[in-house]
């Protein structure tokens, strides 16, 4: 199966970018090809196309609308609701996704619910993290993002004081200009892709406390490196945390518009058991991805 892939930037290591990565090199190792030359037997548009005629169905991947109300939301999603009336079918990462997307842009006839998968070759392959800072501590906790607010830097750091012990530490990823916190959190800034897994083999917990998240790559990346996922119940982190996640229970959004950056504060005292238990296997993500674009 030939697949053209349609707005996609494989020199970028943002998250949608960085799944497309994922889906060449695993679908070339299950009958896919991704030649630009040859004829598609499928047309695979990431959040967008700015095309306007097709050779072949085309699919579209909705990594998730805009409701930020500090923006002209329905402006920003002109163009993905275009894709997704154009589309012959729909790949959404997570529940939450279909749910929020359904309700912005109404029905579409032909749908699936792909989670994330993660790069088990590249996890098997790298050796946890050494450092002589880090290995003074018993426990390592991380965590990683492009520090916008709704992700929650400070709540992370704040959960991560509240429930750790003097033997642990805190290891942040990504830039970010928040000041210093603790003598027991560190920042590393932005880091490799391997760098990352091997701070994620040598955490013991992974926080991710992002508010109204899709699927992000990081928690299936870190749950793959054996860490224990602490996530916020609102959005669809949970679905790919894990049934030992612990999950932050939060109002119920009912998924009108909201100033996204300006997120609530987190009751902490609030855990509920995660119900989903979904894999992460890339080989199995692929063929997902293969059977429902042959229809």
């Amino acid at each position: 199966m030939n697949i053209h892939l349609d707005n996609v930037n494989l020199g970028s290591t943002s998250g949608p970018n960085s799944f497309a990565g994922k889906l060449v090199k695993y679908g070339q190792k299950n009958g896919c090809a991704f030649e630009e030359h040859k004829k598609p037997d499928a047309y695979l548009s990431f959040i967008e196309t700015y095309r306007t005629a097709f050779g072949a169905p085309m699919y579209q991947r909705v990594d998730g609308i805009y409701f930020n109300t500090k923006g002209d939301y329905n402006e920003q999603n002109a163009n993905i609701r275009r894709t997704y009336d154009l589309a012959d079918g729909v790949i959404f990462q997570s529940e939450f996704n279909k749910k929020l997307t359904t309700k912005y842009f109404g029905e579409h006839p032909n749908t699936t619910i792909i989670h994330n998968g993660a790069d088990i070759e590249l996890i098997e392959g790298v050796k946890p993290l050494g450092h002589p800072v880090i290995d003074s501590y018993e426990n390592v906790w991380s965590c990683a993002s492009s520090w916008r607010p709704h992700k929650r830097l400070d709540e992370n750091i704040r959960y991560f004081l509240e429930h750790s012990g003097d033997k642990d530490c805190l290891v942040v990823a990504g830039a970010t200009d928040y000041p210093k916190a603790h003598d027991r959190v560190f920042f590393v800034g932005s880091i490799s892709q391997e760098a990352l897994v091997a701070l994620y083999k040598r955490s013991k917990y992974f926080l991710h406390l992002a508010w109204l998240d899709h699927c992000p790559n990081v928690v299936v990346d870190a749950r793959a490196s054996g860490c224990k996922i602490v996530c916020s119940s609102a959005g669809g982190t949970k679905e790919i945390a894990g049934l030992d996640a612990i999950v932050i229970k939060e109002e119920e959004w009912d998924m009108e518009p909201v100033d996204l950056y300006n997120p609530p504060k987190m009751n902490f005292s609030k855990v509920i058991d995660n119900i989903y238990n979904s894999g992460y296997n890339m080989n199995k993500v692929v063929l997902e991805y293969k059977n429902f674009m042959r229809g």
